[in-house]
């Protein structure tokens, strides 16, 4: 026979839903953010009986909730792995996002997030986006604070867009396995659209990084007197 454990009432609860705490959001590194599944999921996986019919929400416990999360004031948080395979995981994860404005440090590591150009997060100094599908630097949430940024693993296919960069204090930038690592004299493409930058790919920059593309071309031609 199977037997439920007694906490499986709880596995598509959020930490906000579970009743008589008051944990915050600013006190969590690691926070369960994804949404349990709709009702219409839970009938085709034959689960509709495992969550508890709720109350209607009234404004007070809204704002009670809100809150509770206090997005606003996390300064680090990952939110990675949150698995958001569906429109309504990923709108709710905006939504957090949205929030942290006094966010310094996030990670975001692998929740095939593929656009989030409207985010802004003014005070983030260092961002984790690795392992998503971001095809372009357009793509990214506006970060003019940012000092340290990982797209490691994504698809983003040219440094168009690299430029935006320029007016921020960018010193690490981290592209591996990404298309564009395999475009010629990628380094030094990066290096000249960023003055700034101190190191590449965990790699610091190089004097060989800095030489005009035309003048590396010209020591390869050969004079015929």
């Amino acid at each position: 026979f199977f037997f439920k454990l007694p906490s499986d009432s709880f596995k598509y609860l959020g930490w906000c839903d579970i009743e008589e705490h008051d944990v915050r959001g600013n006190q969590l590194h690691c926070p369960r953010v994804r949404e349990g599944p709709s009702e219409e999921e839970l009938f085709f996986r034959r689960e509709e009986r495992t969550l508890k019919k709720r109350k209607p929400v009234t404004d007070t416990e809204k704002w009670e909730k809100r809150l509770q999360e206090n997005w606003e004031n996390c300064a680090e948080l990952n939110l990675s792995f949150q698995d958001l395979g569906d429109l309504y995981q990923v709108e709710n994860f905006k939504r957090i996002l949205r929030r942290l404005i006094r966010v310094e440090k996030l990670w975001l590591v692998e929740n095939s997030l593929t656009d989030l150009s409207a985010i802004r997060l003014p005070r983030c100094r260092e961002l984790n986006v690795n392992k998503n599908h971001f095809r372009s630097f357009k793509q990214l949430p506006k970060i003019p604070q940012i000092q340290h940024l990982s797209l490691a693993e994504n698809n983003i296919t040219t440094l168009s867009g690299i430029s935006d960069f320029r007016h921020t204090p960018l010193e690490s930038l981290i592209l591996k396995r990404n298309p564009c690592e395999f475009q010629e004299r990628y380094r030094q493409l990066v290096f000249s659209s960023l003055p700034n930058l101190k190191m590449l790919d965990g790699i610091p920059k190089l004097p060989e990084d800095c030489s005009p593309p035309d003048i590396r071309f010209f020591y390869k031609m050969c004079t015929i007197l």
